[in-house]
């Protein structure tokens, strides 16, 4: 495929105000000597630098090309910036650009919105409040696409280069964790974090997101790290530790990265991620439980997944005051959507019962089943409390101590709460508390059965998936408890 051509300049152009740019790449760009404006290639031409003279500088027009010759001269003898081939701006006016790009990031808005958003607003609101003057400063101020996206890409690099910097200023080792996921696109996406000690503090940073072009094997994500390490020069023996997701590319014992890992720096400790397997853990569940969930999923595919029904169904809770009036889609890959579309449902038993039965469903009669809405209330509950779980193991400063601190913690109460429903105690189970105690009813016995059979699965599930050997080797129990652990094991050497 050929390229775009790109456009030339001619000293006639000068005749509409404009003088020319060439970028380090070659690239010629017009700007007005009058606003300092920088245009792209494709307005290199008669018609778009005289519809922006006349849009732009009515007072302008008619000047004759000698007058403007002569103020080219004069707008020439300015002093370049280098590093990007445009005339230098003031320090006030870099900033703001800066300040607007990183903005931009921020947010996650297109880069073009500088220009045709941010930049418009901005001047409105200063000729209307402070006056002409200081929205012809304000229009100096350069968002355009290309600049908000260079500008973005100079703080990323400069965030990276600070980073790498203080890595190799410390002594200890760091620690990483890498996850491949899919992006909006169906491109693989490899993002790495990085956590160490930074003047007596642990820091966790973004290390980088590089796009896995074609498979996504562990030899290609193991050359992606190696390239980032030797473009910034750093080393394994660097790294203290790494952590991985579950998937067999990362995790596999005879090809997988850890595997690659292992025979390249044999002392980097390797772990699987501890929301991973949290996740893993509370997957099972037993024959009567999993039949609910099924139905429920049906449920929401019909109601909210349609959009009619959907339509329908929100506008019959906004007629009766229904405290919901949408339910919540459900996704394997979302963990944390599982309580809470449970949760949703619950609350919204009555409204689904009454719509299944006038769309005539044969998924109404499910509702009006008392063993499937005692499933649906538990299984509500433990979800919600395993989002709980889920959530307060995620964020800044949380390390592995902290989290498995909280599965051991979890795994302790399985037992209780399964001794408490066991003899009729459903205080730990609040959606099935109220469904008890609003019909006046016991648990049957299938259900109870059912929800000991859970609670021991998920105990049996978290201590395989958590064991004590998992996470900390021995020589780091001491952290957890300094007086309760043995150094008598230890000889000084």
């Amino acid at each position: 495929m050929s390229s775009v051509k790109k456009r030339k300049w001619n000293d006639s152009y000068i005749g509409f105000g404009f003088t020319c740019l060439t970028k380090r790449d070659g690239i010629e760009r017009p700007q007005c000597m009058l606003c300092n404006l920088v245009m792209s290639n494709g307005n290199l031409k008669p018609s778009g630098l005289k519809e922006h003279l006349e849009s732009k500088h009515k007072d302008h027009v008619g000047t004759s090309i000698e007058a403007f010759k002569l103020k080219r001269v004069r707008y020439d003898q300015k002093a370049t910036l280098l590093s990007y081939g445009f005339s230098a701006p003031r320090k006030p006016l870099l900033e703001a650009s800066y300040k607007v790009s990183y903005m931009i990031a921020r947010e996650k808005k297109p880069h073009k919105i500088g220009e045709t958003l941010v930049k418009p607003c901005a001047l409105e609101m200063a000729k209307i409040v402070l006056g002409e003057e200081a929205a012809k400063k304000l229009s100096q101020v350069s968002v355009s696409n290309d600049t908000v996206h260079q500008r973005i890409k100079d703080m990323s690099q400069d965030i990276i280069t600070q980073v790498v910097r203080e890595i190799k200023q410390i002594p200890a080792k760091i620690s990483m964790q890498i996850d491949e996921s899919t992006d909006v696109s169906n491109h693989s996406q490899l993002l790495v974090f990085v956590r160490y000690v930074h003047e007596k503090n642990i820091k966790e940073e973004f290390l980088f997101c590089e796009r896995l072009e074609t498979i996504t094997k562990a030899v290609d994500v193991f050359m992606l790290i190696q390239s980032f390490l030797d473009r910034n020069e750093l080393a394994w023996d660097l790294i203290g530790s790494i952590c991985t997701d579950g998937t067999p590319a990362l995790i596999g014992k005879k090809s997988g990265f850890v595997a690659i890992v292992t025979e390249t720096a044999p002392h980097v400790l390797t772990t699987h991620c501890v929301l991973h397997r949290q996740a893993l853990a509370s997957k099972t569940l037993p024959k009567i439980l999993k039949e609910a969930m099924g139905i429920l999923v049906q449920t929401v595919n019909f109601i909210r997944g349609r959009p009619l029904n959907h339509q329908l169904f929100k506008k019959f809770c906004d007629e009766i005051g229904a405290e919901h009036g949408v339910l919540l889609y459900h996704t394997e890959v979302r963990w944390l959507s599982r309580g809470s579309v449970l949760t949703r449902v619950v609350e919204l038993q009555d409204e689904i019962l009454e719509f299944l039965k006038h769309q005539q469903s044969p998924i109404a009669k499910h509702f009006e089943d008392e063993h499937f809405i005692f499933s649906l209330g538990y299984l509500a509950d433990i979800f919600s409390l395993l989002n709980d779980l889920n959530t307060s193991m995620q964020g800044r400063d949380v390390d592995i101590i902290q989290a498995k601190g909280k599965v051991v913690a979890f795994t302790r109460k399985l037992p209780i709460w399964c001794r408490r429903v066991e003899s009729g105690n459903q205080a730990n189970f609040p959606n099935l508390d109220n469904i008890l105690t609003k019909d006046g009813k016991t648990l049957p016995v299938e259900i109870l059965q059912e929800v000991k059979n859970h609670l021991e699965i998920l105990s049996t599930n978290f201590e395989g998936y958590f064991s004590d050997t998992n996470d900390l080797c021995m020589e780091s129990v001491w952290i957890q408890n300094p007086f309760s652990f043995d150094v008598s094991m230890y000889r000084k050497g």
